[in-house]
């Protein structure tokens, strides 16, 4: 297969850890018959001090001509930099919404794995995580609460904001139907989470998924109120597969559900259009402290390009030797300084990314 990439390096450490995860898929292709070519393309403080914006209509059209894209990290710190003392439409974040929109990204994907070797950083009790948990939270990213329509106003001399919460059925069906499709790749279970005894939207919400459902007869599928999800993933993460919701709640949640892998550094996702197009970015920022000193953790970003090469090429077998891969090294006791641990081997970005992919094949 030849898969055309645009890669996104962006700023801070976005070039060490891109470049690590472009080696990984080389040596896939050299080991599976396959080519990936790369265009890079300047997004956030890098494209501002270019060009003066932090997205161009010359690289978002380069990424819409790709077949998937790879992102580093964008911004810089926003006490510190000159990239911050100007609109807020041109900030290095503005490129990533700007993309997003470009590229009609409305479904983020974001898997939380505890891997053992990691479990100490867990800050769940050791009967609750049992032998880890492996979820993907599925959330809509283009409308709800974020997008909808908001004014303040003063009422009767008192002050007065107003935020709406919308959602329309095709709005619904795609992210369900994107939930269940990788749901299908999984363990076939869906919990679509909502406030149906409250919100009008989650009413629909829960109605329009049940519908999606019923083209789905292998899919288990149970419905959970978003207060009690978030009780649930601190009780019990390991009964969630594949957890569908709308734009805030999958905010929340998946920060939550982050923070109990104990490592954001190891966290990869996916931001997906109606095609199998999809932007993989680390979950994670884009540390200027420690850019260019070889020593950031380029495993989540490794783990972004297996999610590239399971869901926009349905490279199934080739995602799952990255991951072996990954999971092998930490194995061995490899770790960057950011999840070492006591008689484990520090290593630096670049040499990372070798360990890992020499385990390929």
């Amino acid at each position: 297969m030849e898969c055309k990439i645009v890669t996104i390096p962006g700023d801070g450490i976005g070039p060490e850890i891109v470049r690590e995860a472009c080696k990984v898929l080389d040596k896939v292709g050299r080991v599976y018959g396959h080519t990936f070519s790369y265009k890079e393309i300047l997004m956030g403080g890098c494209s501002i001090d270019a060009y003066g914006v932090p997205l161009t209509d010359e690289a978002l059209a380069e990424a819409k001509a790709a077949d998937a894209v790879l992102l580093g990290a964008v911004g810089g710190n926003v006490g510190n930099s000159r990239w911050y003392d100007v609109a807020p439409n041109l900030r290095p974040e503005a490129g990533l919404l700007a993309i997003r929109k470009g590229l009609g990204l409305f479904a983020n994907m974001r898997p939380a794995y505890l891997y053992q070797e990691l479990a100490q950083a867990c800050p769940l009790k050791k009967e609750i995580i049992g032998d880890g948990f492996d979820m993907v939270i599925m959330r809509e990213l283009t409308g709800g609460l974020y997008f909808g329509e908001r004014h303040t106003e003063e009422v009767d001399g008192v002050l007065q904001a107003v935020d709406t919460l919308t959602y329309n059925e095709h709005e619904i069906r795609r992210i369900a139907i994107k939930a269940f499709d990788i749901a299908m790749k999984r363990r076939k279970k869906v919990t679509s989470v909502d406030k149906a005894n409250v919100l009008d939207s989650s009413r629909l919400w829960r109605k329009v998924v049940e519908e999606v459902a019923k083209d789905y007869p292998e899919i288990t599928l149970e419905h959970m109120l978003v207060d009690n999800c978030a009780m649930q993933l601190v009780m019990n993460p390991r009964q969630f597969d594949v957890i569908l919701t709308e734009n805030m709640f999958g905010d929340i949640l998946s920060d939550e559900a982050s923070m109990i892998t104990g490592s954001i550094g190891m966290l990869s996702s996916a931001s997906m259009n109606e095609t199998k197009f999809g932007l993989y970015e680390p979950s994670h920022g884009s540390a200027p402290d420690i850019a260019g000193k070889d020593v950031a953790n380029p495993i989540a970003t490794i783990l972004s390009a297996a999610m590239m090469l399971r869901y926009s090429f349905d490279l199934d077998k080739e995602a799952s030797a990255i991951e072996a891969a990954v999971q092998k090294v930490l194995t061995e006791g490899y770790r960057t300084v950011d999840i070492m641990a006591e008689g484990c081997e520090q290593t630096g970005t670049a040499r990372m990314g070798d360990l890992i992919a020499e385990r390929i094949g």
